[in-house]
């Protein structure tokens, strides 16, 4: 943003804000008994909102009717069979036409969704896919909920695809979320709550919660930070998500969001907190430790040696991620002696027309995988795919007979890549990424030292950590032998859920 911009917000900081407070009076207000003022206050409030259809009901002249809806979120044919139909056949009624103003829970064969003389209630009903119903001579205006708002079929994740498993995900609509995860916890005391978040998109959102299972103090928290966002608009969990870590500079997330409602569902019975946004398929679960990162769903849906064989073969291979190219880099450069002497031989005979440092080189390579990456996932699903697979392969091949890299960095790189695909969860692993590179700079300019400097920061920031209170590296830090159960061995499901 420009010094311009910067100023000219300053600026005019003062006029947004005296304009918002005038916009909360007037919402504030309240509905007459006369309905032409009604109509004059909806239109205030929707004004230059050319989808808000205005539309009156009457019978000779009698008992006339304003029906406000917002044009292509609501259901039309349930308007005209449920509502309109109704109400004219019953203003033709001798016995109701002479009742001026009368609108009874009779003659509509929907239920009333919400009954306010505020306007600010009855404004966000009608934003939700209701309708408002305004009745002559009675201030109290009646709402009824016929949405039609589009959305889309529930589908298996993109980002956590199972072989063995439930095959449904959480869509963009909140109420379908919550239901996915009713079906699945059948008891009462599985407690949502709502509030609603952004100044104007007015996001709803739903705290998911076992009662008894989960911590009150949790709860509490979770309240106590979804409240204090202040924000105009949330258009994504990420916006929640950021705003409520406790850490917003650390690499690591500390709250797990996934598009699974069995992912979800597990989390609650073992006394977390999900978080549902409207208008996102991601769920957040809070708190979040380092464990949760490396576990995938899929390891409660096979047989427990090959799930425990699998998690063991992730812990490795996130090391792989982390230290492969800085170990390289170390013992190539300051440490030739830890390297027998054949392969010492043939790694000097590989980098003999590399013209720069393995530092230089292992970033550089590092760098066109991210690209490759990147690139793999923007373009259309169809060359995504093969682009980056294509992509790197050239590239390493021409770039290793061109004497820019040599081959053992190429594999190098490559067994990284493999290995930051283990990860299954997206976020944690974009956080393991990122480590890569600081990691590599300590290798290039101290070698082994350098790489102990570096694993004793994480091991520090990790073990420092708190996702809501929670420790980030807990149960193994601090060290709790009963709760370590499901963390490097997935148990049996009966051992796992046993009541002592």
């Amino acid at each position: 943003m420009s010094r311009f911009s910067r100023g000219y917000f300053r600026k005019n900081e003062k006029l947004n804000k005296t304009k918002s407070t005038e916009l909360e009076e007037e919402l504030e207000r309240e509905f007459t008994s006369d309905i032409d003022q009604n109509e004059k206050i909806f239109k205030e409030t929707f004004q230059d909102c050319s989808d808000v259809q205005f539309r009156r009901v009457e019978v000779n002249h009698h008992n006339h009717f304003l029906i406000v809806y917002i044009d292509n979120i609501i259901d039309k044919k349930m308007l005209e069979e449920y509502v309109i139909k109704p109400i004219l056949t019953s203003l033709r009624n001798e016995k109701v036409v002479k009742e001026e103003g009368v609108l009874t829970s009779e003659m509509l064969p929907i239920c009333v969704s919400d009954s306010s003389t505020k306007v600010t209630q009855l404004v966000r009903n009608v934003l939700e896919g209701e309708v408002a119903i305004l009745i002559p001579g009675n201030k109290n205006v009646m709402s009824y909920s016929i949405p039609d708002i589009p959305k889309r079929s529930l589908d298996e994740p993109s980002s956590e695809p199972v072989i063995r498993g439930p095959k449904d995900g959480f869509i963009e609509h909140i109420s379908t979320n919550i239901s996915l995860i009713r079906t699945r916890l059948k008891t009462s005391k599985l407690k949502v709550e709502f509030i609603t978040v952004g100044r104007h998109s007015q996001t709803r959102i739903a705290i998911s919660y076992l009662k008894d299972t989960a911590q009150e103090k949790l709860v509490d928290e979770v309240r106590k930070r979804l409240n204090s966002i202040q924000l105009d608009g949330v258009l994504d969990a990420t916006y929640i998500e950021e705003c409520i870590e406790d850490q917003p500079y650390s690499p690591f997330p500390q709250v797990h969001s996934t598009e699974r409602p069995d992912v979800v569902v597990a989390e609650l019975l073992e006394g977390k907190v999900a978080i549902l946004v409207d208008t996102t398929p991601f769920v957040l679960v809070v708190p979040m430790t380092f464990w949760t990162g490396l576990q995938a769903s899929e390891d409660y849906y096979t047989r427990w040696p090959v799930a425990t064989f699998v998690r063991l073969i992730r812990f490795i291979f996130i090391n792989f991620a982390i230290f492969a190219p800085p170990l390289y880099v170390a013992i190539t450069t300051f440490h030739q002696e830890m390297i027998p002497t054949n392969l010492v031989l043939r790694i000097a005979a590989s980098r003999e027309e590399v013209p720069f440092p393995a530092m230089v080189e292992a970033l550089f390579i590092e760098i066109i995988f991210e690209a490759l990456r990147e690139a793999g996932i923007r373009l259309p699903k169809q060359i995504g795919q093969a682009i980056s697979i294509v992509g790197g392969l050239v590239i390493g091949q021409a770039a290793v007979q061109a004497g820019l890299i040599s081959a053992p960095v190429v594999i190098i790189v490559s067994i990284t890549g493999i290995s930051m695909f283990t990860i299954p969860r997206y976020s944690f692993a974009n956080g393991i990424r990122l480590l890569r590179f600081p990691m590599l700079f300590l290798a290039g300019a101290m070698g082994l030292y350098g790489i102990v400097l570096g694993v004793l920061g994480i091991v520090l920031h990790m073990t420092s950590l708190r996702s809501f209170g929670v420790l980030y590296f807990s149960p193994v830090a601090p060290l709790k032998f009963p709760a370590m159960k499901d963390i490097f061995i997935r148990i049996p499901a009966w051992a796992k859920f046993r009541r002592v």
